[in-house]
């Protein structure tokens, strides 16, 4: 096999974001072109210099888990930073809206008695996810040493957010019935509008991280 058929092997093996992709596969091609370089000139024709350079660097088979495992767990470090980053910001911002909307302690003895509990477990399964988060980014970097399954956690990442979101979008609506007229809520249009646009764009980028974790915990199952 040339070294041209072996790369494009390689890519169709692998699953994962495509710059860190490219990036592994750009490295072995310029490692697979130096040896072969270094090989024809010993005196080696081209074409047996590529096949020789790529018998070397192994089978296909052989490589593409060594490289998938890095692609899963740098999924699974961008995942973890958002949530990490983005479920505290979400958070964060409710609480100053709640807090300045409305703006009198008294008009907080008008809602619900339940409300200030619901409100109370949205804070925690929020705060829990993204605590989560930093912790499998930590685990996925600095201690990498110590996971030896890293597909795990990447997985468990994104099965943690198609968990949660549900979760969270249930409180949240539970929360929405308790803001009428008798409630605290004297939120106006237009905070309202930004606030649910910000949560709703990071919603969509968990959900679109999560699946692509899972997704690739998948291909890496085909190519151990």
């Amino acid at each position: 096999m040339l070294i041209d058929d072996y790369v494009a092997e390689l890519d169709d093996a692998l699953a994962g974001p495509h710059g860190p992709k490219r990036d592994l596969v750009v490295e072995a091609r310029d490692s697979l072109l130096d040896t072969a370089e270094a090989l024809e000139a010993e005196g080696l024709g081209r074409a047996e210099a590529e096949r020789l350079a790529v018998t070397e660097f192994g089978a296909v088979a052989e490589i593409a888990p060594g490289y998938q495992a890095e692609l899963t767990a740098h999924s699974g470090r961008r995942l973890g930073l958002l949530l990490f980053v983005s479920v505290p910001i979400t958070v964060a911002m409710w609480s100053v809206l709640w807090r300045l909307y409305p703006a009198t302690d008294e008009a907080w003895t008008m809602g619900p008695a339940w409300w200030p509990v619901v409100s109370r477990l949205l804070d925690v399964v929020q705060l829990g996810v993204g605590v989560y988060g930093g912790l499998v980014t930590f685990a996925l970097s600095r201690g990498s040493r110590w996971i030896r399954r890293p597909r795990l956690a990447t997985r468990s990442l994104g099965v943690l957010v198609w968990t949660a979101l549900p979760v969270t979008f249930g409180l949240s609506l539970v929360l929405s019935y308790g803001t009428g007229a008798a409630s605290p809520n004297t939120l106006t249009a237009l905070p309202a509008l930004l606030a649910n646009l910000v949560t709703l764009a990071m919603w969509g980028l968990q959900i679109y991280g999560a699946t692509r974790c899972v997704r690739i915990t998948r291909a890496s199952v085909r190519t151990a």
